[in-house]
């Protein structure tokens, strides 16, 4: 697999044609990126790769490499993505196991795709999720809170876990409003409810999440439509809770029943709240952090999983915010 020696001298990582392919990315776009996380020079040729420059680097690109390597000998199906996401790793956990990482289950539905985590921080939720029963993620927008927490609800109810999947979110931000919006109660928080559905439907593909709304397995609400009811067996998930009032959050944490589970997913620097109004969410997180049964999962602009300017957009406020100068420039 590899030759630490190589011709001239050179440490050398030789592989199949299909992972030298993906390794090497259209235009060579994943070899600058690997050369710019370990600061190599790499020249590819006939399945093998020369690693050029300081001893250290050299070393530590070649034990990268040769990971992968190994995890395409394993029957891992390297992907271009794949090695984007590796070097993402590398460089925010670099005592991190790719194998570990790449090769345990992710999460699925009855017989849905898999859905695996693709940062450090995503390995942690869902091994959190394992731990506990109620879990808050708070982050940013395309850290995949809401949807590895809708891929999560899929597997539980899959797996007979729980009996229902419960999603909902505030429609706060509709305020007066909601009441000039066209239609029934329904079609006017419709929109509200939307990214629900999208991430819904994105994993559980086909006619099956639209039968299992039907039968009452799934059920998409405003987050008002819980009041009162005890919910047993099921697996809860609050979208966008920010925009809560503490008193709406602490009505939401008290629905939670025998054999529940719930995530409570939102970004603080995002409210919709009329001035003056504490968030729910960041109340919370002082009332019961702590608590047994009770995680916190905290993602930054490095766990967005978008596009990679939205990195950068995210990024720049945090830096406005904290009263710097936002960086410019970038790839």
């Amino acid at each position: 697999m590899s030759d630490r020696s190589g011709h001239e001298g050179r440490p050398r990582v030789t592989f199949s044609p299909d992972a030298f392919e993906a390794l090497v990315g259209e235009c060579d776009a994943n070899l600058r990126l690997v050369e710019q996380t370990f600061g190599v020079k790499l020249v590819g040729h006939g399945g093998q790769l020369k690693v050029q420059g300081e001893s250290i680097p050299v070393q530590s690109c070649c034990n990268f490499l040769e990971e992968i390597a190994r995890l395409v000998e394993g029957g891992f199906h390297l992907r271009t993505r794949d090695v984007a996401q590796a070097c993402r790793l590398v460089r925010e956990s670099p005592g991190l196991s790719l194998r570990d990482h790449f090769l345990r289950d992710g999460v699925r539905g009855r017989g849905q795709r898999i859905v695996r985590p693709r940062t450090a921080k995503q390995r942690d939720y869902l091994d959190a999720l394992d731990r506990n029963d109620v879990i808050f993620a708070i982050g940013p927008a395309g850290t995949g809170k809401t949807y590895l927490a809708v891929a999560a609800a899929i597997q539980a109810l899959g797996s007979s876990q729980v009996r229902r999947i419960l999603l909902c979110r505030p429609a706060v931000e509709a305020g007066e409003r909601l009441g000039f919006l066209p239609g029934d109660l329904a079609q006017k928080v419709d929109p509200y409810l939307r990214p629900l559905y999208d991430a819904l439907f994105d994993i559980w593909q086909g006619e099956r999440a639209n039968k299992m709304i039907e039968e009452g397995s799934v059920e998409v609400a405003p987050l008002a439509f819980m009041r009162g009811r005890t919910l047993n067996h099921s697996f809860i998930i609050l979208d966008e809770a920010q925009n809560t009032t503490p008193e709406q959050m602490k009505m939401f944490l008290t629905r939670i029943g025998e054999g529940s589970k719930a995530i409570v997913t939102g970004d603080i620097t995002q409210t919709d709240l009329p001035e003056g109004r504490v968030s729910g969410l960041i109340h919370a997180r002082e009332v019961v952090r702590g608590l047994k049964g009770i995680a916190f999962i905290h993602f930054d602009q490095r766990d967005v999983v978008r596009h990679e300017l939205v990195q950068r957009i995210v990024k720049a406020y945090e830096e406005v915010e904290d009263g710097r100068t936002p960086e410019r420039g970038g790839p």
